[in-house]
C-alpha cells in the first residue's frame, strides 16, 4: 500500500480518536473540575439504595439525611426502581447496588432465584394501618366470605396488599382469596378502591388513604394491619460482600439513619410538612398516611426484633420469627414447596453485627430510645380487661382461625399430643393479631343427652383454654370458652360415611374477635 495512503488512514485515526476522547473525557474533566471546585469534593463516597414510593422508607431519603451524611462526607442517591423487587435483588447479585430496601416477604420470595445475595442490617418499618382487607356492606366478617360461592378479590400483585391476602388466606383457611380464579389483579390501591366502589368485587386489598375512603362510604375493613404483628415488615439489605469489605459505610449509614429517626420523632410538624411535599397531599392526606406507619428505632432493633442481649434487660427475636412464619405463608400460598433458605436457616439472611455494635457503643440518648431494663413482652403476653358476658356478646367476629378440628374421644375432654400440636400452630397464627381477643367454642357428636353433651363441650373448650394460658402466657381475660354442645353440628360432605360424620362432630374451635368496628 502506498506510504502516502497508510499516513492518510493513520491520520485519520488519529483525528477520529481524538474527538472521542475530547467528546468521552471532557464532561468527565468538567465533571471532576465542579466537584472540585464545591463542597461535593468532600464527599468520599455516594451512598446508592434501591427503593420504592412506600412512605416507611421517606426519613432513609429525606433531605435530613442527605444533610447527616454529607457531614460525615457521604453522598446520597435513592433510586426508585416502581417496586421491582425481582429487579433489585439482581443488582445486589451482580453488585451494581449495595444497598435496598424490602419487605421481609419481597427478599424470601424474589431472593431465592438470586440466592440471597444480600443480609438484613436493620428492621426500618412495620406497616400499621398502611394497608387492609376491605369488603362490601353485606360481608362483616371472613366467615361471611366463606359462604360466598364465589368471591372476588382486587389487589395489586407483587405488592404488600397480595402478602396481606395470602397472610389471610394462611391464618383463616381462606384459600379462596388467592386463588386464580378469583383473583382481579390493579395497578394501585386506587384501581382497586374503583371495583370495590363499583360492586366489581366482593373485597379489596387496599392501602391508605383508599381504607379511609372506603370506610367512609360504609365499606367494611375486615382486618387492617393496624392490628396485626410481624405481617408487612420492611428492611435495609445490604450486598454481603459490600458488608464485609465496608463494614464503616454501613455503620455510618445505620447511625446517621437512627438520628434522623429520632429528629422526626421530636419534630412531627416538619416530617408531616415534608411528607406532605414529597407526595403531593394535603397536611391532613399527610398524617393519615404517617398514621399508617410505625418507625422501628435503634433500641427496639437490638432488643425486638434482633435479640440482641443487653444488660438487665430482656429481649426478643422477632426478625427471626417474621422470617419463618412468613416462609410458612408463602408455602401455604405454593410460591414455595419447602423452605427456601440455605439450610432453612432464618439467621442465614440476617447480621446483627452494625445493630449490636451501634446498640452497645453509643449513648441512647443520641438515638430517642428506651431504657435497656424496661421489659419487652411478646404479642402473646399483651393485657386484657376483663369483659362481661354482654360485652363479649358485642364484639365484632373477624374470622375462624385455620386449625384442624381438634377431636376428642367419646366422653373424654383430654386433649392429646396431635391436639397439642394443632393447638400450638394456631397460636403461631395468633402471635399476628395481637389485639383480637379469642372465643374458643367446643362441640360434641349429635348422639346422647343434649344436657350433657353441653356439659362435655364446655368442659373440652376450657382444657384448650388451660393449655393454651399454661403453655402461652395468654392472658385468661383474652379467651372466652362456650359451650356448644351438638346445637350447631357440621354439614355432612358429599360422599362423606356416617361414621366418618360423627368422627368430626366432636372438636373445639377459635376464632377471633374484635373490640373496635
Amino acid at each position: 500500500m502506498n506510504k502516502k495512503i497508510i499516513g492518510f488512514i493513520l491520520l485519520i485515526a488519529l483525528g477520529t480518536a481524538a474527538i472521542f476522547g475530547i467528546k468521552v473525557l471532557t464532561p468527565l474533566f468538567e465533571d471532576r473540575k465542579q466537584k472540585s471546585t464545591s463542597d461535593a469534593g468532600e464527599v468520599k463516597t455516594t451512598i446508592t439504595i434501591d427503593m420504592d414510593s412506600w412512605i416507611g422508607y421517606y426519613p432513609l431519603c429525606s433531605q435530613e439525611m442527605k444533610r447527616r451524611l454529607k457531614v460525615r462526607g457521604y453522598g446520597l442517591k435513592c433510586n426508585d426502581d416502581n417496586a421491582d423487587y425481582l429487579g433489585r435483588m439482581e443488582r445486589l447479585q451482580r453488585q451494581q447496588s449495595f444497598f435496598a430496601v424490602a419487605t421481609v416477604d419481597s427478599y424470601i420470595l424474589n431472593g431465592s432465584e438470586k440466592k440471597y445475595p444480600a443480609v438484613i442490617v436493620a428492621v426500618i418499618d412495620e406497616s400499621k394501618g398502611g394497608d387492609g382487607l376491605v369488603s362490601a356492606r353485606t360481608i362483616r366478617s371472613i366467615d361471611d366470605l366463606k359462604k360466598k360461592n364465589v368471591v372476588r378479590i382486587a389487589f395489586t400483585p407483587g405488592s404488600p396488599s397480595e402478602h396481606l391476602a395470602k397472610s389471610i388466606a394462611s391464618h383463616f383457611d381462606a384459600a379462596f382469596l388467592i386463588a386464580k380464579e378469583n383473583r382481579v389483579e390493579t395497578k394501585g390501591s386506587g384501581e382497586a378502591l374503583k371495583k370495590l366502589l363499583t360492586d366489581s368485587v366482593d373485597v379489596a386489598v387496599l392501602w391508605e388513604p383508599d381504607i379511609t375512603k372506603a370506610v367512609s362510604k360504609g365499606y367494611n375493613k375486615l382486618i387492617s394491619t393496624e392490628n396485626t404483628e410481624k405481617l408487612i415488615v420492611d428492611i435495609l439489605l445490604v450486598n454481603r460482600d459490600f458488608s464485609a469489605d465496608h463494614p464503616e459505610i454501613v455503620q455510618v449509614l445505620l447511625s446517621e439513619y437512627f438520628k434522623v429517626l429520632k429528629h422526626y420523632t421530636e419534630n412531627p410538624e416538619q416530617l408531616k410538612k415534608e411528607v406532605a411535599g414529597r407526595y403531593n397531599v394535603t397536611s391532613e392526606q399527610a398524617e393519615s398516611m404517617l398514621k399508617g406507619v410505625q418507625w422501628i428505632n435503634l433500641e427496639s432493633n437490638a432488643r425486638k426484633w434482633f435479640g440482641v442481649p443487653t444488660q438487665g434487660g430482656t429481649s426478643l427475636e422477632d426478625l427471626s420469627d417474621a422470617i419463618q412464619s412468613t416462609i410458612q405463608i408463602l408455602k401455604d400460598s405454593r410460591d414455595f414447596s419447602k423452605n427456601p433458605l440455605p439450610d432453612g436457616d432464618p439467621y442465614r439472611i440476617m447480621n446483627s453485627k452494625f445493630i449490636q455494635e451501634l446498640h452497645a457503643g453509643m449513648v441512647n440518648s443520641q438515638f430517642g430510645v428506651e431504657k435497656a431494663s424496661e421489659p419487652i413482652t411478646g404479642s402473646l403476653e399483651k393485657k386484657f380487661r376483663n369483659l362481661s358476658d354482654a360485652e363479649w356478646d358485642a364484639l365484632r367476629e373477624i374470622g375462624t382461625l385455620r386449625i384442624r378440628p381438634i377431636t376428642f374421644q367419646s366422653g373424654t375432654a383430654g386433649l392429646g399430643v396431635e391436639d397439642k400440636k394443632e393447638i400450638d400452630s394456631a397460636i403461631e397464627a395468633l402471635k399476628h393479631y395481637p389485639n383480637y381477643r379469642v372465643v374458643i367454642k367446643g362441640h360434641t357428636g349429635l348422639r346422647g343427652d343434649k344436657k350433657e353433651n353441653k356439659r362435655l363441650s364446655q368442659q373440652r373448650a376450657d382444657a384448650v383454654k388451660k393449655y393454651i394460658e399454661a403453655t402461652f402466657h395468654v392472658d385468661a381475660n383474652r379467651l372466652r370458652t362456650m359451650g356448644m354442645g351438638s346445637d350447631r353440628p357440621l354439614s355432612q360432605q358429599p360422599d362423606e360415611s356416617e361414621r366418618a360424620y360423627q368422627y368430626r362432630l366432636p372438636r373445639v374451635e377459635m376464632y377471633l374477635v374484635s373490640e373496635t368496628m
